[in-house]
């Protein structure tokens, strides 16, 4: 039910789209909608960010796998357990464009006897790495839709994403990578019975939501044609402020309002989500604090004055009972 909840809210919203344009409803679904829905991520994002940020950290909890620094003779590991702001800026920069502690993930089976064994499981990292920097290079070549001019960078982008010049046009192999990685993501969260028992419809609804976003671009750039001019001169208008004319808006396919409405419905769902873990990672006091607990002593700058009760305090208080019972005192009276 989960998965077809999720499955089934995702075309919903594709018929909501489909719909709405075919209503001649293409100001809303190309000005008004996104413009809301970028207004909420940010806020939202933002807002999320500032709680995050306002939790107190009493204490360092860094997450280590490794020896930490001690004494002289004995080899710190200085990525796993790092005791610098040097260390801690390696160990997130590797966990943030590399996913380190993923790489480093082990499946677990219980065998009969009972017998628990520990195995290599890489393709979750492979697929994370695959989805993620996928996403990134997407997101980055549809920067020539925000600019007058297309900058170099972007077009060396675009000729390294499609140097095997597959069909015409050509074939991006991101855009295969990305609908790969997302099946494979999918795939696992159903047929692994331990991550299906654990998935919820969050899990599955920004899989299907990213699927098809995806699905849509690769539709709209190899099968089903649209006006690239008017989307372009659509989203200049957007970030200028200055909307198109109806009509224009008219000229481009119902397959872009497709595309840019579950884009505009993950921007919204995002800051409410598990996605929030793009910001979270940086927040996170198990990965961006250094382990220097034995060089610099760290005072809870939340303690308060409490009236604590001494061993003196007790000792008078109970005496008597303290002899009866033959518990050695300190004072006899």
């Amino acid at each position: 039910m989960k998965i077809l909840f999720s499955f089934f809210t995702v075309v919903v919203l594709i018929l909501l789209a489909y719909a709405g344009v075919n209503a001649n409803m293409h100001f809303l679904f190309g000005a008004v909608i996104p413009y809301i829905a970028v207004a909420v991520f940010l806020l939202g994002f933002i807002y999320r960010v500032l709680k995050w940020g306002s939790s107190p950290v009493p204490f360092r909890i860094p997450t280590t796998c490794g020896q930490q620094k001690s004494l002289p003779w004995i080899k710190q590991n200085k990525i796993e357990n790092p005791s610098s702001t040097l260390g801690v800026i390696t160990r997130m920069f590797l966990e943030v464009f590399f996913f380190r502690s993923l790489f480093r993930n082990l499946k677990t089976q219980l065998y009969e006897g009972p017998r628990l064994a520990y195995g290599e499981a890489k393709w979750l990292w492979l697929a994370g790495l695959a989805f993620h920097w996928s996403f990134l290079i997407i997101f980055v070549r549809h920067f020539r839709f925000f600019m007058q001019g297309v900058p170099s960078v972007i077009k060396t982008i675009e000729g390294l994403d499609s140097f095997l010049q597959v069909g015409v046009p050509l074939l991006y192999m991101t855009d295969v990578i990305i609908l790969g990685a997302v099946t494979y993501l999918f795939i696992r969260r159903v047929f692994i019975p331990q991550v299906n028992y654990i998935s919820l419809a969050a899990d599955y609804f920004p899989l299907f939501l990213i699927f098809g976003i995806a699905a849509s671009g690769v539709l709209m750039r190899y099968f089903f044609k649209v006006h690239i001019v008017g989307v372009k001169e659509l989203v200049m208008g957007l970030i200028t402020f200055n909307p198109v004319e109806m009509q224009k808006m008219q000229e481009i396919g119902v397959i872009f309002y497709i595309h840019l409405f579950l884009i505009s419905m993950l921007l919204v769902y995002f800051p409410f989500s598990k996605l929030m873990h793009m910001g979270g990672v940086f927040l996170s006091p198990t990965r961006n604090l250094a382990n220097n607990n034995r060089m610099v002593r760290h005072i809870n700058p939340w303690n308060y004055p409490v009236k604590v009760h001494t061993y003196e305090e007790y000792e008078n208080e109970f005496r008597d009972k303290m002899k009866k019972a033959g518990i050695p005192v300190e004072k006899e009276s």
